[in-house]
């Protein structure tokens, strides 16, 4: 019987650590002669730090992960490095503060990365992930009140197998992943028409067509994933500009459809046939995207694995914003509501991406809008909100 309280054991790193001892190198920075001092002096200053990955780190944490590198040579300091660029303010969301440099990471750093995709996710990694884009398994979508859902978008990220992740590639790596995207396109637009934009040759007629693209931020060229904007930087679009697919942007491949009305089923649908389309093409190619059975499809920022997909929808709630029950009543559809730039319209979206299929998160997010909508009427009548309080999704 223990005296003390028993040792946390996380399964993926029981699972994993004789591949991780198999794979503990001679310190990569050494290799450089740099001054690297011991874990104990290379700790860094988390102090105010409000991240998941200030919440988790600590020195035992630290000691543990400082001489593992995966073989493309990422370090655990490269990982850590975006929530120290970026610690977070106590009243505003939190956000990972970590990313991964590649698709080995998340083996190698198990034991930090399951900390954080537990937390961030509200989810148990001892679970495995599914997927399922059979669009018609989705229920409603198509019929908000117009009066108060105005527009909506669905997006899906994915990374190549083979190719390190946008904060740790090099240009060559890039500008391949550019390549073989080319070569997939074309082969997408001979039955959905399209075509690619560089964001190197992007012209004033291309902007003036709504191409335009917001130069990255500087947390982004510190993190290394704005390296060398815009090279091998791409943008492919539609003919009826119903899909956009971004290339070498946050992730490998981004799709996005956004819509001038609430039809999120429609959006859904765009995504679900051209992501199977695409996907197909980069295995003809060679080059699947990454799965994992545990993590479902793998991208650089732990906040999106699983499903890597978001589902927001624009919605007009100036009474329900103001009420004291709203952050409850978000956590319980696991929803997060965010200001947009038109006066009491908020932008209503998924905050978890694993631990539920692609169908399963579009239906959290439709169920929940449908929710909030009713919530907001019976404000706008007077009436009490407390009996449609859902219970935890």
């Amino acid at each position: 019987m223990w005296k003390i309280k028993p040792p946390i054991v996380f399964p993926q790193e029981a699972k994993y650590r004789p591949v991780l001892e198999s794979l503990v190198p001679t310190d990569p920075m050494s290799l450089f002669n740099l001054k690297r001092g011991s874990p104990e002096e290379e700790f860094p200053y988390l102090r105010g730090n409000h991240t998941f990955m200030g919440r988790f780190l600590t020195l035992k944490m630290y000691t543990r992960q400082y001489h593992r590198a995966t073989q493309s040579g990422v370090i655990f300091d490269d990982i850590i490095r975006p929530g120290l660029e970026e610690p977070d303010d106590l009243t505003g969301p939190k956000s990972v503060g970590c990313l991964a440099g590649d698709a080995q990471s998340y083996i190698l750093f198990c034991d930090f990365f399951d900390r954080i995709i537990e937390a961030y996710h509200d989810h148990k990694m001892s679970k495995s992930q599914e997927s399922d884009f059979n669009h018609d398994n989705l229920k409603g979508g198509d019929d908000f009140d117009g009066d108060y859902a105005i527009s909506c978008e669905v997006s899906v990220a994915r990374c190549v197998d083979d190719f390190c992740f946008p904060t740790h590639c090099s240009r060559g790596e890039r500008r391949k992943l550019l390549t073989l995207a080319k070569k997939a396109l074309e082969q997408l637009s001979e039955e959905f028409p399209g075509k690619l934009y560089s964001m190197e040759k992007l012209t004033e007629d291309q902007e003036e067509m709504g191409l335009i693209v917001d130069a990255p931020s500087s947390s982004q060229f510190r993190t290394g994933v704005a390296r060398d904007w815009p090279d091998s930087r791409a943008v492919w679009v539609s003919k009826d500009c119903s899909l956009g697919i971004w290339i070498n942007m946050e992730e490998h491949i981004k799709l996005v459809t956004m819509r001038s009305d609430a039809n999120i089923a429609e959006a859904f649908k765009c995504i679900c046939i051209n992501t199977l389309k695409l996907e197909a093409l980069y295995k003809k190619l060679r080059h699947p995207f990454i799965w994992k059975q545990h993590l479902g499809w793998v991208v650089s920022s732990p906040a999106d694995v699983g499903t890597g997909l978001r589902a927001s929808v624009r919605v007009r709630l100036p009474h329900l914003f103001t009420h004291n029950r709203l952050q409850d009543v978000l956590k319980r559809l696991r929803l997060r509501m965010e200001n947009t730039d038109e006066l009491d319209v908020y932008n209503v979206s998924n905050v978890p991406t694993i631990g539920f299929n692609e169908v399963s998160l579009t239906q959290l997010v439709v169920d929940g809008v449908k929710l909030l909508i009713v919530m907001e009427k019976s404000l706008e009548n007077g009436q009490s909100i407390d009996e449609l309080v859902p219970m935890q999704k």
